[in-house]
């Protein structure tokens, strides 16, 4: 169950993972370019998420808090921006370019470790010479989500970049993104973006 948007609080895996609150601050006030895709602000009074380089005017920082994913956020109850379209962002944690775990991890769901019916999280941490367990303990340590909400979440995002990019047929996008089936594509989209994907492709058309 999601988190409400509304708490005061981070989960204290989040605090763990995150760069300093203030230089997130400083860097979402500037909207610096360097910071983009290293951490999310999640936009208490809107329920929305933005990448630091988001257009929009950015709100105060007492109503504002920070992710190390999208993932992170999304689980925390926040929504992706339509502006800034965290979809987009760079895949560039603090920590890429480490050898570590995690970071093999993520290359494998980006590239669909995680997806369909015949994958697992045991699997993939398998494939990592790790035990199940230490996997997502080193995902909520350093994501603030465990494998599979990650991989949700890609899913969700290579999905609205085929949307607003391609004349694909909806049903066709869900399968190419990932989703084991239309209807499952529709209620995560739902979910996540308080809409369904078809309002999405007609919003990118007016």
């Amino acid at each position: 169950m999601q988190h409400s948007p509304e708490s005061d609080s981070v989960p204290e895996a989040l605090e763990d993972a995150m760069l300093d609150a203030a230089e997130c601050d400083r860097a979402r006030l500037a909207r610096d370019r360097a910071y983009d895709g290293r951490f999310f602000s999640g936009v208490r009074t809107t329920g929305v998420y933005c990448r630091p380089v988001c257009p929009v005017r950015p709100p105060r920082s007492r109503n504002v808090c920070f992710f190390p994913s999208a993932a992170a956020a999304e689980l925390a109850g926040f929504r992706p921006c339509l502006r800034c379209r965290p979809e987009a962002a760079p895949f560039s944690p603090a920590w890429n370019g480490s050898r570590t775990t995690v970071a093999r991890g993520l290359r494998l769901i980006a590239e669909g470790a995680l997806d369909g019916s015949e994958t697992s999280v045991s699997r993939l941490a398998a494939r990592l010479g790790v035990g199940e367990r230490h996997l997502v303990r080193l995902f909520t340590v350093h994501v603030g989500a465990s494998p599979g909400q990650v991989a949700r979440t890609a899913r969700v995002q290579r999905a609205k970049r085929l949307i607003d990019t391609t004349k694909m047929p909806l049903s066709e996008i869900a399968f190419a993104a990932g989703f084991g089936s239309l209807r499952r594509f529709n209620a995560v989209f739902a979910e996540v973006y308080a809409r369904p994907p078809s309002e999405l492709r007609r919003t990118r058309k007016c």
